[in-house]
């Protein structure tokens, strides 16, 4: 409960935020083209809401709403998500959104995408500022990647150390590394000291979004870290930095092949041989640079009571960038430009049926931010998810900024403007379309949640 809690906080805290810069920067350009602003709302608030706020001397009204799916201000003589119409019916006022030239009235509409990539682009500057980068060069980790059965199916096998794909070199493990290997006809692995091609399938990524494990992780050795109290390991006298090599003959020096041995013995696959006893164990460790052979007595050869140290900077070589104030602001933008790259590159997979089954509602979102309270962690999750509202709202969709942005583009380019009622009919239809996917995506949440 705790954890689902310290989520939940996060989440409200970081979509609070973002509402606010986002909607600010509409306020901000309505008020600097003497456009008035009625209401500014942080989330919405059918029938009721939770705070209210005008001043005397003010036009806008603030207020908090309940239900945080996003945000609004309320323009004079704009069709929003209101969709108050009957001013609409009156003669244009000089201080409405409809009385302003099309460039103003467009600058008005991009201000909140504006603030939010600018958002994003600040906080990664700060994070770099505060934290430094740090991350483990995929070309220089000892033992390897451990794949998923996916990847495995391509080709990749555990052990393999990426190198390129096509002619790119791959650095670093994150989602520039699964854009680059699924975008690629090859990938190229170094593998027992010899550079082996792997031919990616066009529908790679579709087969990943298939799977529930990542694509590949760090290849650890099974090195204990800690001891379940009362298990088998514990009474026969393993201990923290104790490393297994070989379980009934079977060599198990890093801990994916103990993984792939339970998974197939499960799937009633007889690796060990039918002659093993899972109730007598043979297990050779090391330990202090000396080899022993324990035999012990278990329920399962695959339930010996231990955790696996997977320490990164224990176990594999780290790469730590510090950056004074002046250096972070121009590493900021760059991370905030190629996250915004990878995010668009992977929208295309969201049209076809996999991807569909990958949207994710406030659930998924909320799962995102660590379980304990981490600052780095919530920042970083903030501007992605900053990019993130920035692209979503630009997208030409009626009831987005976008589709505002696309009529009020034709608007210049045809030099007439649509009519007020194809605008009303376009906001419904937008919102409607918006409804449908808010509903699709947190379907999925609790699919993925019972299934």
């Amino acid at each position: 409960m705790e954890t689902f809690l310290i989520r939940v906080l996060q989440l409200i805290l970081s979509l609070s935020l973002l509402v606010i810069v986002h909607e600010g920067g509409h306020f901000l350009f309505a008020r600097l083209f003497k456009v008035r602003v009625e209401k500014f709302s942080i989330f919405f608030a059918p029938w009721f809401s939770l705070f209210k706020f005008k001043s005397k001397n003010s036009e806008t009204e603030y207020q908090i709403g309940w239900l945080p799916l996003g945000g609004y201000v309320k323009i004079a003589g704009m069709i929003d998500e209101s969709m108050d119409t009957e001013q609409l019916k009156q003669p244009a006022q000089p201080w409405e959104f409809r009385s302003k030239l099309a460039w103003q009235r467009l600058l008005i509409m991009v201000g909140g995408v504006v603030f939010n990539f600018l958002l994003a682009l600040f906080i990664y500057s700060m994070i770099l500022f505060a934290w430094g980068d740090s991350y483990v060069p995929v070309q220089k980790v000892p033992m390897g990647m451990q794949f998923n059965e996916t990847a495995k199916a391509v080709g990749f096998q555990n052990g393999d150390i990426l190198l390129r794909a096509d002619d790119i070199e791959l650095e670093r493990v994150g989602g520039d590394l699964l854009s680059q290997i699924v975008d690629a006809r090859v990938v190229t692995v170094l593998r027992d000291g010899v550079e082996v091609p792997v031919y990616i399938p066009e529908d790679m990524m579709q087969r990943l979004m298939t799977d529930s494990v990542r694509f590949a992780d760090f290849r650890f050795p099974y090195v204990i870290d800690s001891i379940i109290p009362g298990s088998a390991a514990q009474q026969y006298g393993l201990r923290h930095g104790d490393s297994i090599i070989a379980l009934n003959g079977k060599n198990v020096s890093y801990y994916d092949v103990m993984e792939e041995l339970a998974y197939r013995r499960e799937n009633a696959e007889t690796l060990l041989g039918d002659s093993i006893d899972p109730h007598a164990i043979t297990l050779v460790y090391a330990r202090d640079g000396r080899t022993d052979t324990l035999a012990l007595s278990t329920d399962s050869e695959y339930k010996l009571g231990i955790y696996p140290d997977v320490c990164f900077s224990r176990l594999l070589p780290l790469v730590e960038i510090n950056y004074g104030f002046f250096e972070s602001l121009p590493a900021g933008v760059n991370l905030g430009v190629n996250t915004l790259k990878g995010y668009v590159n992977n929208m295309k997979y969201l049209f076809s049926k996999e991807g569909a089954k990958q949207l994710g509602g406030f659930g998924t979102i909320g799962s995102i931010f660590p379980a304990q309270w981490d600052w780095h962690q919530f920042w970083y999750m903030t501007a992605f998810l900053s990019i993130i509202l920035a692209f979503m709202n630009i997208l030409p969709i009626p009831a987005l900024d976008g589709g505002h942005v696309l009529f009020l583009v034709y608007e210049i380019v045809a030099r007439r403007k649509p009519s007020d009622k194809f605008m009303e009919y376009a906001q419904v239809t937008g919102m409607l379309l918006l409804f449908a996917l808010l509903i699709l995506a947190n379907l999925n949440d609790v699919i993925h949640f019972f299934f």
